[in-house]
């Protein structure tokens, strides 16, 4: 008996709660906004969007004090939890992210016909997964939280339950999302069966150690196939449109940005952390993130050519980013130290000016209810403010510097470019041809906004809330001095020692 409380000890992990601190605060979120809506019902509406907005600004706060403290590389579980530098800025991406999107949720829901707390504990619930993403490096903890951020996605999506747009978008994403996790699952438990461990870097050790075998190319393909799926990559692209227009416009914008980011965060620890240092699984990801990239930024582009739907738009444009994010993936075999920061600054920058557009967007239509192009016409007669402010995410977007949009596709031309391979040349030159079918659809709004007239010559102001002005102020902000001094986040988002090799 005495043998076994022995055992018992030693196998009892040893648990840094300073670590794992913005996890539990927002799970500690999650418990008071449901506490606040079963005691205190209807009278919880007014106060439980501040309430969700002041956990995940708390949860900033270990994040600050992590960065900035001795140790910032720390690992738990064996290896399968770990944070460090490029954790910790991922974990601020989701957790500010999630703050603008309260921010962009707190009139939209509270006027329309929304239940209120379970949206924000849906929204701390996946914003909760996404945390547990960044850190994970381990096979059964990144299923664990693509799971967690997930569920409580699909059911967000179809909350117009009046709406049958909305509840096709949730129907579309529920599917595809199952559909594509079976074959995730089914990858890893290749991987597991082949090497005997779910740990990233013991299945990578395992992989360097042995020959290539025909179960380990389909676990690797189908691994890749499930997490393309979570970032829309050309083919698995076909839920990503009628979903974001079907969802409401600030879940749209928490799936464009939080959702995709982590479907990539997913990508890097399973890529850079285990396939990287492996000729055998470079053989195989290098020509499927080539592919990937290659039609996800050519067809994401040439369809939104034709979208007269700003969202529809702003979807196939998030299809066709996707593209250029997963180029570095191609040439991550020979140019690790340039691939990982330059997705990493492009998943933050890519943020902040998508969720800016998507706050527009949501402004606009308060005015106009309707988030066609043409009701954009004549913005700058009645939405002076808002139309110079698309105009800086639209630049962006396109690419034009000084705005932050410049330096993400900047980084991740070098970096495809600097690996010198046949792979790398030719995703530099659909980078750079496909920048400019982009700039095609985003001038197309930027027309509409300055030179043509109001559709109906009403040119009131429009009513911008409060809520909406901050939301607006923090990524407009944040577009502009990640353009400006892009040291702040190339700094944090440099290789961590533990990939040297």
């Amino acid at each position: 008996m005495i043998g076994l409380l022995a055992a018992g000890e030693w196998l009892k992990p040893t648990l840094d709660w300073h670590a794992l601190a913005p996890e539990i605060v927002l799970a500690a979120g999650i418990c008071v906004v449901l506490l606040l809506d079963t005691v205190l019902l209807e009278r919880a509406k007014p106060v439980v969007s501040a309430v969700t907005g002041l956990f995940f600004l708390a949860a900033v706060v270990p994040l600050l004090t992590l960065a900035t403290g001795d140790d910032t590389a720390r690992s738990l579980f064996g290896g399968a939890y770990v944070i460090d530098r490029s954790a910790l800025l991922l974990k601020a991406l989701f957790i500010v992210s999630a703050y603008v999107t309260v921010l962009l949720s707190t009139n939209y829901v509270a006027e329309g016909e929304y239940w209120e707390s379970e949206y924000y504990t849906l929204l701390l619930s996946s914003t909760l997964g996404m945390t547990v993403m960044a850190s994970s490096r381990d096979l059964i903890t990144i299923f664990i939280a693509l799971e967690l951020l997930s569920i409580p996605a699909y059911m967000m999506a179809a909350w117009r339950k009046r709406d049958t747009r909305s509840n096709e978008a949730g129907l579309k994403y529920f599917l595809m999302g199952v559909f594509a996790t079976a074959v995730l699952l089914y990858g890893m438990s290749l991987l597991y069966g082949y090497t005997g461990s779910t740990v990233l870097a013991a299945i990578g050790e395992k992989l360097s150690a042995t020959s290539s075998s025909p179960a380990v190319t389909l676990g690797i393909l189908f691994v890749i196939i499930g997490f393309g799926f979570k970032v829309s990559a050309v083919p698995f692209h076909t839920w990503a449109p009628d979903t974001y227009e079907g969802a409401p416009t600030p879940v749209t914008a928490f799936l464009a940005v939080s959702s995709k980011a982590a479907g990539f965060v997913a990508l890097i620890n399973v890529v850079f952390y285990c396939f990287v240092a492996q000729a055998n699984a470079a053989d195989v990801y290098v020509p499927v993130m080539f592919v990937l990239s290659a039609a996800s930024m050519t067809v994401g582009n040439l369809i939104a050519l034709r979208q007269t739907n700003i969202v529809r738009m702003l979807a196939y444009s998030g299809i066709a980013h996707a593209g250029f994010i997963l180029a570095p993936f191609a040439v991550a075999d020979n140019r690790l130290t340039d691939a990982l920061p330059s997705i990493v600054v492009y998943l933050v920058i890519y943020a902040a000016m998508n969720l800016g557009a998507f706050a527009v967007v949501i402004a606009a239509a308060r005015k106009t209810r309707s988030a066609e192009i043409d009701s954009m016409n004549g913005m700058l007669s009645w939405a002076p403010g808002l139309t110079v402010i698309m105009s800086i995410f639209l630049a962006s977007l396109i690419g034009i510097p000084p705005i932050g949009g410049w330096y993400a596709k900047f980084g991740v031309w070098r970096s495809v470019l600097s690996a010198g391979t046949g792979w790398g040349y030719a995703l530099g030159v659909l980078i750079a041809v496909n920048t400019a079918i982009g700039a095609a659809y985003y001038l197309k709004i930027a027309r509409a906004m300055w030179f043509e007239e109001p559709n109906d010559g009403d040119t009131s102001p429009v009513d911008v809330p409060v809520s909406l002005r901050s939301a607006l102020a923090i990524t407009v902000v944040a577009t502009l001095v990640f353009g400006v001094l892009p040291g702040l986040l190339t700094d944090a988002a440099s290789v961590p020692l533990a990939l040297g090799h």
